[in-house]
């Protein structure tokens, strides 16, 4: 089989602060959510927005800087990989998934 590569590339801006917390094995850990807005024209010449929320995931000293120096409404230039989780959910039993970029 040929070779593979997953990696994306998102600038956008910051829609919370860093969600930063300390994993059970002591790793440090950040969320963010990062606003990717698109606009363009539609048929009738009106200015059109779409914006999705992208889930980053940040790790150890990535962590730290973002704890530091992100915040609500940073523009950033963010570069990973997508991670697919899944899980229970403890309320209706059904599957849950997420999907977070790993940057």
């Amino acid at each position: 089989m040929g070779a593979s590569l997953n990696r994306c590339t998102f600038i956008g801006n910051l829609g919370a602060d860093p969600e930063v917390r300390t994993t059970s094995t002591g790793a440090l850990t950040a969320s963010l959510r990062l606003a990717v807005s698109e606009t363009w024209k539609d048929q009738q010449g009106q200015r059109q927005e779409r914006t999705e929320w992208v889930n980053l995931v940040l790790w150890r000293q990535q962590a730290e800087i973002a704890q530091k120096y992100l915040r609500k409404g940073s523009k950033i230039y963010a570069e990973g990989k997508l991670q697919t989780r899944s899980w229970d959910d403890k309320q209706t039993g059904a599957k849950r998934y997420a999907t977070d970029v790993v940057v």
